[in-house]
């Protein structure tokens, strides 16, 4: 059974399943990931014009996008290349304006069960104690 003290994946297997399983994405555009460990991993995104919201700042859907792949990954990584484990909920709180400037999310495995995971991730830009972002996800896992 899955463990969360138990990784199953590198960070560089890892990388290579989520390049395959978003085929269409540009070089830069799926975070990098930049630390994993059982229970965390961390990754990295290098925003561009393209994730801009009015006013200069990342818009909030390139946030979610982040957010879900942050918790997918770290999902993946305990429980090996599962493609159909999926998002069954993300509660997302906005706690200032993100800059662009590169930005951070931090995937704390909570709960690994055999059916569901829930995941904390919190983004931030320069300083991981004053995040920008926090959420809550779930995610189904396939029996």
């Amino acid at each position: 059974p899955p463990s969360r003290t138990t990784l199953r994946l590198d960070a560089e297997a890892l990388t290579a399943f989520l390049a395959e399983a978003f085929p269409g994405r540009a070089p830069g555009e799926i975070a990098a990931i930049t630390d994993l460990r059982p229970g965390h991993v961390r990754m990295q995104l290098t925003p561009n014009d393209r994730t801009l919201r009015p006013g200069g700042l990342i818009s909030g859907p390139t946030q979610m996008g982040l957010v879900d792949v942050a918790a997918y990954a770290v999902v993946l990584a305990h429980i090996g290349i599962v493609p159909m484990a999926v998002t069954a909920g993300l509660n997302i709180q906005f706690l200032r304006g993100c800059p662009l400037v590169a930005l951070n999310a931090d995937a704390a495995l909570l709960h690994l069960g055999r059916r569901t995971a829930i995941i904390d991730v919190r983004l931030w830009t320069d300083d991981a104690a004053r995040p920008v972002a926090q959420a809550s996800v779930t995610y189904m896992l396939p029996a």
